[in-house]
């Protein structure tokens, strides 16, 4: 493998990709931190989905938004272990995605509209898993 240089507009991605995800571990943050009181205000079909999230697809959620945050840094960095998190973040994406859309139906409770983040979320781990794979194989992340 040879070493290049990395394209200018890498950094820049890298940067937007790193806050993209911050904002997903500030979700799994306030996801944690909502109190029975909180659940106690939302529709009864959705305090049922809050109030029983089984711990795997916790730490899945963890697992994807941390991932992908590290995975940032890594890409930043110039890493090429981005790919591994990536991978992995997106692995988690889709055990999360399982329970939403399977185990609970979260189409049902929350309608159509609660389609379009999820399919934001996969599309986005998707091109920066790509992306850092591209980085490898181009010798841009080492």
């Amino acid at each position: 493998m040879t070493t290049s240089t990395a394209p200018s507009w890498l950094k820049s991605v890298a940067w937007a990709a790193l806050v993209w995800n911050l904002l997903g571990v500030i979700a799994f943050i306030m996801q944690l931190l909502m109190t029975p009181e909180m659940i106690s205000k939302l529709p009864a079909d959705q305090q049922a989905a809050y109030s029983n999230i089984p711990l795997w697809s916790t730490l899945a959620f963890a697992v994807a938004v941390f991932g992908g945050t590290v995975g940032c840094i890594f890409l930043l960095l110039k890493k090429a272990v981005a790919r591994a998190c990536f991978a992995l973040s997106l692995i988690a994406i889709f055990i999360q995605q399982f329970y939403n859309f399977i185990i609970i139906n979260s189409i049902a409770l929350l309608g159509a509209s609660a389609v379009f983040m999820p399919i934001l979320v996969v599309v986005i781990a998707i091109t920066l898993l790509m992306l850092s794979h591209k980085g490898k194989q181009q010798g841009w992340l080492q």
